[in-house]
């Protein structure tokens, strides 16, 4: 019996190594990941299909390195193996080791790869290691660099993003409108820095004798905060006419915390846009989750830097299953106002992000009260819409689609020496925005497809508490449960013997 069990156990291991080795050496893998991070999206393949000539990635990853960052370089490496596999052979890649020797170090270096400094622990000692992570993509005599291929990011995303961005001829080229108080694009450097990536971006400023660019496909209106022409709506209507599309990024109230008011903000723009049935209201929007203010406090003879939560800066993280925000997390807006529709059925009206449930719209002009007790009965809404996209008859001459966001400084950076550094969701909502408008290749999905976030200060106290005692009781349910079970299985084999020794007897 004992010889059998040994036996049965011998072949399992033995299979499982056969298996472990097999798809070790042919880059076999189950995709069972929430958000399929490890299977090629539509929008890839569609890209490799398009190939007409080989690209080789020179892939600069050091060996050695800690578990964790050497799952970077496996995962890279067999994605390469599924591009090339997918690519009928128009994806070519080499694995080179800068650590081997000077040379190769230099080699990286020269093409744009630098080594990162990581902490490496040997014999109870940490110590520093210096290690490469990165690629060259080339086609001909065009190239593109990843410096860093970071652990946990939309690996594919990056990857498939530097083989188009090689692979395309001429950029789709976007429009952001001047001329009424709107940032430039020198004041919003990590929006323009993804966008660059596949566009052309370029500022447009209107007059009476100039129209938008032909070569514009999408308009980006961010915060104007002075009246804009009426002559120039029509230009606006004229864009939208030829089958232009449009990101409307919209103030329509103010908040000064210097001196504790808000008020409302016209620009005419409001009213262009409540003609088209989008009607952003001259509220502020509050909600439960929020962010944080700054307050000095005097405690005796010092003064204390206090952070209190202030519900007029929304942490939004609840958006709609669809294109332009799937894989959005967390959008930090200031002072944004709700979105409505009031249009026909000649247009679709998408919400696209919300408030938490406990939120409320407050009308301008107010007061911000900084040190207010918020109560469940100040926050009695659910679900106000602060961002949504409209498609359809927006125009006289055939469909077209637009954006509107109800907030404009979400994501500027700011002018001067030290521009504020913005969450990544904050400039993927808007990136997202002008790749559904612009882009119909499907990229757009790819790039919040990674490691997701979801801190565990987030949840709800009743979600903690079951997570804290689940992991605390289940590993000694199990234990137990197994116990019993072969407790009762070795009773029923001696109930069996005791059984079979008495009809002997």
């Amino acid at each position: 019996m004992k010889q059998k069990v040994f036996i049965t156990t011998g072949l399992i291991i033995a299979i499982l190594l056969v298996v472990n080795l097999l798809s070790n050496e042919f880059h076999l893998r189950f995709d069972l990941t929430q958000e399929q991070q490890y299977t090629l999206s539509d929008a890839t393949l569609n890209i490799l299909k398009n190939l007409e000539e080989p690209v080789t990635v020179k892939a600069y990853f050091s060996k050695n390195l800690p578990p964790q960052i050497a799952k970077t370089r496996q995962d890279f490496q067999e994605m390469l193996v599924e591009y090339s596999n997918r690519a009928d052979g128009n994806i070519q890649y080499e694995f080179i080791d800068p650590n081997k020797n000077e040379a190769l170090e230099n080699e990286a270096g020269q093409n744009g790869i630098q080594p990162v400094m990581i902490n490496v622990r040997e014999k109870d000692q940490v110590k520093q290691q210096k290690a490469f992570l990165g690629a060259v993509i080339s086609l001909g005599d065009k190239r593109d660099v990843i410096p860093v291929v970071q652990p946990g990011t939309a690996m594919e995303y990056t990857l498939s993003t530097s083989i188009k961005k090689i692979s395309i001829d001429v950029k789709p080229t976007i429009g952001f409108l001047q001329g009424h108080g709107e940032p430039s694009l020198n004041e919003m450097p990590q929006l323009k820095e993804q966008l660059d990536i596949l566009y052309n971006t370029k500022e447009v400023t209107l007059s009476d004798s100039t129209d938008i660019p032909q070569d514009v496909k999408t308009l980006v209106i961010i915060r104007p905060n002075d009246s804009i022409p009426f002559s120039q709506f029509s230009k606006l209507e004229a864009f939208l006419n030829r089958g232009g599309n449009l990101a409307v990024a919209i103030n329509r109230v103010y908040g000064n915390l210097q001196n504790a008011f808000g008020s409302p903000v016209s620009t005419g723009l409001e009213a262009w846009l409540a003609n088209k049935g989008v009607v952003v209201g001259d509220n502020f929007v509050v909600d439960a989750k929020c962010g944080s203010v700054t307050m000095q406090q005097q405690q005796g003879f010092f003064t204390m830097q206090t952070q209190i939560p202030f519900p007029y800066i929304p942490l939004i993280g609840k958006f709609a299953d669809h294109p332009l925000s799937k894989g959005l997390e967390n959008v930090m807006f200031e002072f944004v106002s709700s979105i409505k529709y009031q249009g026909d059925s000649t247009k679709k009206f998408i919400p696209l992000a919300f408030t938490s449930d406990q939120s409320n719209e407050i009308k301008a002009p107010v007061y911000f009260n900084v040190q207010q007790q918020w109560t469940q009965a100040d926050l009695p809404m659910k679900g106000i819409v602060v961002a949504a996209a409209v498609e359809g008859k927006l125009s006289s001459n055939g469909r077209t689609k637009m954006v509107v966001i109800g907030d404009g400084d979400f994501v500027v950076n700011g002018a001067g020496q030290q521009p504020r550094r913005l969450q990544p969701d904050n400039v993927n909502l808007l990136s997202n925005s002008i790749d559904w408008l612009s882009d119909d290749t499907g990229l757009i999905s790819l790039r919040t497809k990674g490691v997701t976030s979801r801190p565990i200060d987030e949840l709800e106290d009743s979600t903690k508490t079951i997570l804290k005692y689940s992991n605390f009781l289940l590993p000694i349910l199990l234990v137990i449960g197994y116990g019993v079970l072969r407790s009762q299985q070795n009773r029923i084999k001696r109930f069996k013997r005791m059984s079979e020794n008495y009809e002997e007897a």
